[in-house]
């Protein structure tokens, strides 16, 4: 019974966004699902820092657009903070900038606010799940911000050695295939190994790369022509 406890805890959700009646409607949208536990919520990015501070939460879902310091510049600290929380963007901003700079900080996602709430919820559930999620209308604009990226490295002077000369010829597979967007279970299935197994490869990738998501892991893969 224990077991069965541990695996129907709720997520636990610190919403920041400084849009109070967009707060109180997505708090009450997310309550009605028992998976999830808005545990707080906070309007700038300083009372958002307290907060995860104080509540340490899951998942932490942050608007881009904040008065004084944005979203993405207050990711370093979020998740210095809450090392645990998964840092997920609902903004309205389709800026490429702020979509590359804001998985570049380390945020697991990025998502519109024109999303309809049943895929908010799942896309939660992915992020808790270890996958990237970003909305369909910006893939092509983070597709195009890579190719860019790399044909700006491929122009310019020599690069320093590239860190996955380090990772075994399977987590290289891996690592291909998450640049791809491809979830540890199509994964799996892709290389026809265990779930569990992809998910401990995937730890490794990140360690020796020294990243702290697998949104990073597909841009620095990306970067560098590995897909």
């Amino acid at each position: 019974m224990k077991g069965l406890q541990m695996n129907v805890n709720p997520i636990r959700i610190l919403v920041v966004d400084d849009h109070t009646l967009f707060r109180r409607g997505l708090t009450a949208l997310l309550s009605r699902d028992p998976q999830f536990q808005v545990v707080g919520d906070a309007a700038d990015a300083g009372e958002a820092q307290r907060r995860a501070r104080e509540l340490q939460p899951d998942l932490i879902l942050l608007d881009n657009h904040l008065p004084g310091v944005n979203g993405v510049d207050a990711l370093p600290a979020l998740r210095e903070v809450a090392p645990a929380a998964r840092v997920l963007m609902l903004t309205v901003s389709e800026d490429e900038q702020d979509l590359t700079a804001a998985l570049r900080a380390g945020a697991c996602g990025y998502l519109l606010k024109t999303i309809e709430g049943d895929a908010l919820a799942t896309a939660i559930r992915r992020t808790m799940r270890g996958d990237s999620v970003v909305a369909e209308e910006m893939t092509g604009k983070l597709v195009s911000a890579f190719q860019s990226a790399h044909a700006a490295d491929a122009a310019g002077p020599a690069a320093s050695p590239d860190a996955t000369a380090a990772l075994s010829p399977r987590e290289q597979e891996i690592l291909r295939e998450i640049a791809r967007g491809a979830s540890n279970k199509e994964i799996a299935r892709t290389l026809d190994i265990a779930e569990t197994t992809v998910k401990i490869h995937v730890q490794h990738i990140l360690r020796k790369l020294k990243l702290s998501s697998r949104v990073q892991a597909a841009v620095y893969a990306t970067e560098r022509g590995a897909v």
